[in-house]
């Protein structure tokens, strides 16, 4: 963003305009001669449209939403679940302060970093009209910040910018921006406890070696792995699986390390298959949540269930309607031209493999899931409970 163009975004005049206009198609608004500043009009217009499901109170205040914080920001769901609060909390990476907004509602004063002065004027223009007044924007940079305060925190929160300059996607925390490993001496003198958001991909194992006595938070949305979190200051290890939506399951770290199903498959007690939610296999506790109550092999695999659990965990579960041993030749005289949804967990066999191999074509007629189980490859055909 350019410092002309954020002093346009942030008239009354654009809002307005913009508002008028948010049913619109976007490009038709681009290419409408009858209105000022068209493009940037057209461009709120589009991620107004985005924000609709992703940042509902930002559609609902008609905020400024620009692209870059925008693709880089958390969903108001995932922002929602971070369950922390008190008197002060110090953000580092404010962004386009969609946890900071949320942080507002549970701390008694916040203040946000944000380097960019110009998304910096966005997010105070954007907590004015959602009547936001109890946090500070500073422009300044975490490192020159925290090395400066005399202040006292009871939480410091922190989402480091994953990319590199270039654009490259970073894991290491080390390679992200801030580096809060260099920084936590510090961020623990200022502060009483620490929260960090990680990308999905980062390893629950390395979260507790490096934060020991902390609480881990695995977080999905839809079936989809989000974020992981990390609250130091914990009386143990603590690792929370939370599905957006579904609810949060806690499991001690050992859990993890739990063995699989030592018998073999038992075909007459399998009535139901159990796909466990992302965080279930990101978190590796699957087989800790199923062993109970189903035939489990894996983490990432599927569990096989003589009854419903009593208990309520995330998972998608399918009534089986048969097992059999995947045989392509059999199965072509049965399958071959049908439409089918294929699943598959824990198996080499890809979904383009098993259609060419038993003449199924893409569809919904019948439903099947594929995964190899020991040395065998098993086809179970299912239907939705």
């Amino acid at each position: 963003m350019i410092s002309s163009d954020v002093e346009i975004m942030l008239s009354e005049e654009f809002r307005q305009s913009v508002l008028s206009n948010v049913e619109r198609d976007p490009v038709a608004v681009a290419m409408d001669k009858h209105i000022a500043n068209a493009s940037l009009v057209a461009t709120q217009v589009k991620y107004l449209q985005r924000a609709r499901q992703k940042l509902p109170r930002l559609y609902e205040a008609g905020c400024v939403i620009p692209p870059r914080a925008f693709e880089q920001s958390s969903s108001e769901e995932s922002a929602k679940i971070k369950n922390i609060g008190g008197a002060s909390l110090l953000d580092l990476t404010c962004g386009l302060g969609i946890d900071v907004m949320h942080f507002a509602e549970r701390f008694e004063r916040v203040v946000a970093l944000e380097r960019d002065e110009e998304l910096a004027k966005v997010v105070r223009y954007n907590f004015a009209l959602l009547g936001i007044d109890n946090v500070e924007v500073i422009t300044t940079s975490a490192e020159e910040y925290v090395a400066t305060t005399t202040e006292h925190f009871d939480w410091v929160f922190a989402d480091p910018d994953r990319r590199s300059a270039e654009g490259k996607k970073m894991v290491r925390m080390e390679d992200c921006s801030p580096d809060v490993i260099a920084l936590m001496p510090r961020l623990l003198k200022i502060a009483s406890r620490v929260g960090l958001k990680l990308s999905p991909l980062f390893d629950v194992d390395e979260a507790f070696r490096l934060f020991p006595c902390s609480e881990v938070e695995v977080v999905s949305i839809g079936g989809e792995c989000k974020e992981l979190n990390i609250y130091t200051g914990a009386d143990s290890d603590l690792l929370r699986i939370t599905a957006v939506g579904l609810g949060s399951w806690e499991f001690a770290p050992e859990s993890m390390r739990m063995s699989p199903t030592a018998e073999s498959l038992d075909i007459e007690r399998a009535k139901y298959l159990i796909i466990p939610d992302v965080a279930l296999q990101k978190g590796r506790v699957a087989i800790a949540a199923f062993k109970p109550y189903a035939q489990i092999w894996s983490n990432n695999g599927y569990a096989f269930a003589e009854s419903l659990p009593s208990e309520v965990l995330p998972a998608k579960v399918y009534a089986i309607e048969r097992m059999i041993k995947y045989n392509p030749k059999q199965l072509k005289r049965e399958f071959r031209g049908v439409g089918v949804e294929i699943l598959k967990r824990d198996t080499p066999l890809s979904v383009d493999a098993v259609r060419r191999a038993t003449g199924m074509r893409a569809g919904a007629e019948r439903m099947v899931a594929i995964t190899t189980i020991a040395s065998d490859n098993w086809l179970i055909e299912i239907k939705s409970c």
